[in-house]
């Protein structure tokens, strides 16, 4: 079948170096890539073993609340624009 299609100058750069590479014509790289690219998801994948996260220490000391630790960074937050208005500064 014969069709127009506007195509790329990025892709057209690429099919025509592809054709060049393999002695072709510039159809026959056109149609295999595009058999290749409508072929990707016409068979479902294998399935793939279930990801599992290994937990690690976080090093943290006893006593330091984990649940806490935004509240802080929330104040600390607070404290530095509370000063740098104080100076007349324009907050961080």
């Amino acid at each position: 079948m014969r069709t127009t299609l506007t195509i790329d100058d990025d892709l057209f750069a690429e099919l025509r170096r592809r054709s060049q590479a393999v002695h072709g014509g510039l159809k026959e790289v056109v149609n295999e890539t595009l058999r290749r690219g409508l072929s990707v998801g016409a068979t479902p994948l294998p399935a793939q073993p279930p990801f599992k996260v290994k937990a690690k220490s976080c090093g943290f000391l006893p006593g330091v609340d984990l649940l806490k630790l935004n509240q802080l960074a929330d104040q600390l937050e607070v404290d530095d624009f509370i000063a740098a208005h104080r100076r007349g500064g324009a907050a961080p």
